[in-house]
């Protein structure tokens, strides 16, 4: 091979997917409609909260808190996100060794956005067919309406896209008012272009590049599958026979007179390489760029139908099954995977359940670390940060444990009544008289009590008393 025989950009070549009905179509309907009311919905989902916004999920990034329907997840709480994550790696990990590579067909952004995609082009410029000979056709008039639409159509889709996102942070119904009034912050602005020029590109003119070049998963997936694994497959024994396909002609019209000849079921009409999103052509055996969304089980399954043959030429099966073996979904690996994602989610939930509603954490002032006052007493300061996450109003004490003689200074604090959802900072002092063969640094606890609210436990964090080294 010489150095031009290298290429390293191939020009996209078009694909278009002809549309298709079946069993795998319609639920990839409904789960994009699901998705789609999901997303687009949920910002204007109102929601009762004695503090925060009235919005059942909000993203408040100023005020360092989430809002997921009844949970308020605080900054403190961050590890939820590991939490989530783990879950979500080790999901993806037990349901593609069990179901391949299921989460690209139906679930993936890409896929969702993308089905819509190809749905208002169809829509406009009609059937594969029609798509095809008007990208032959010279620009003119009827052309230039037809792609201008398309791409408009797509661009009001992106656009509510990005604006719905942006919708998540922050109180839906004014940030919408402000964003077509020129009141909203300039992030807001600046996330809705970027996802707006992100989803038209992904969606409208990238497609299944995204897929092929750019996902990662597609390239790692592979590690993931076994013989177990459930794929979108060719039954090639029944598609070729022993003479290979051949298409419906004379002398070849029955399965018994195909059969007679050596002649396999397929009959070559290449409807399911029509139907797929990545232009590939399943009877090649299986391929990266498979989605396994089933639309080409579909398309065959439509043909064998008005053929009156039975299904199940192309269809969800295994390379054990395929080679006459008994198939086993769950094996030691997946169930490893199980095993992890059940802890993992058992975690989180317990974790949620048992959220603390006071939180306290303290940060001893290290500059100075101590001081000597004139009547000989020592001093240590300390900043408090208090964090009500409860729905209620209460009043707290702080005091010192295990430090006896200590003397707590508030300052000109007398009392400490926290509001729900306040984070307050303080800033106090611990004093007291040095001892004889007292040791150079001591522990105790700040002690914080909630007066009147009801269930809300007693918090204790524990911190160090230092004195000179007399």
């Amino acid at each position: 091979m010489t150095e031009t025989d290298v290429q390293l950009y191939q020009k996209r070549v078009p694909i278009y997917p002809r549309s298709v009905k079946g069993r795998f179509r319609r639920l990839k309907w409904g789960i994009l409609t699901l998705a789609y009311g999901v997303y687009f919905l949920l910002p204007w989902l109102p929601w009762d909260r004695v503090a925060g916004p009235q919005q059942a999920v909000s993203f408040d990034i100023h005020g360092r808190r989430f809002y997921l329907f009844d949970l308020t997840v605080h900054a403190q709480d961050i590890f939820w996100l590991a939490g989530f994550l783990v879950i979500g790696a080790f999901l993806l990990f037990f349901v593609t060794g069990i179901a391949g590579r299921v989460f690209c067909g139906y679930f993936c952004f890409q896929t969702l956005w993308t089905d819509v995609y190809i749905l208002i082009e169809r829509l406009v410029q009609g059937e594969r067919p029609a798509r095809i000979r008007l990208d032959k056709q010279p620009w003119g008039g009827g052309k230039l309406l037809k792609k201008g639409t398309t791409h408009l159509l797509w661009l009001l889709v992106a656009f509510l896209t990005g604006l719905s996102f942006t919708l998540y942070w922050g109180y839906a119904p004014e940030l919408f008012t402000g964003f077509f009034t020129g009141q909203a912050p300039f992030p807001a602005y600046a996330t809705t272009l970027f996802l707006t020029a992100t989803t038209y590109v992904m969606a409208g003119l990238a497609r299944e590049q995204v897929c092929t070049y750019m996902c990662p998963y597609a390239r790692f997936q592979g590690a993931m599958f076994d013989r177990d694994t459930l794929i979108v497959a060719y039954d090639e024994a029944r598609g070729e026979g022993s003479a290979g396909r051949h298409k419906v002609a004379k002398g070849l019209k029955t399965r018994e007179e195909r059969q007679t000849q050596g002649v396999g079921d397929c009959i070559d009409c290449g409807y399911c390489v029509q139907v797929c999103p990545t232009g590939i052509d399943i009877r090649n055996g299986m391929q990266y760029q498979c989605i396994s969304c089933a639309l080409c089980i579909d398309a065959c399954d439509t043909i064998m139908d008005s053929m009156e043959w039975p299904r199940g030429l192309i269809k969800y099966t295994s390379d054990k099954a395929q080679h006459g073996e008994k198939t086993r979904l769950l094996k030691g690996k997946t169930i490893g995977y199980g095993v992890i994602l059940l802890s993992a989610a058992t975690a989180l939930i317990v974790s949620m359940l048992n959220q603390v509603p006071l939180d306290i954490s303290v940060s001893q002032v290290r500059q100075p670390l101590y001081v000597r006052l004139s009547d000989g007493r020592i001093q240590n300061s300390y900043e408090i940060k208090l964090n009500n996450k409860a729905d209620l109003s209460y009043e707290v004490r702080l005091d010192v444990s295990g430090l006896g003689g200590a003397e707590l200074d508030l300052g000109q604090l007398e009392h400490i009544v926290l509001h729900p959802d306040q984070r307050l900072q303080l800033f106090v002092k611990v004093r007291m008289r040095p001892h004889a063969n007292q040791p150079e640094k001591k522990d105790f606890y700040f002690v914080v009590e909630p007066v009147g609210a009801g269930d809300i436990p007693q918090v204790k964090w524990p911190s160090v008393f230092y004195h000179p080294d007399d």
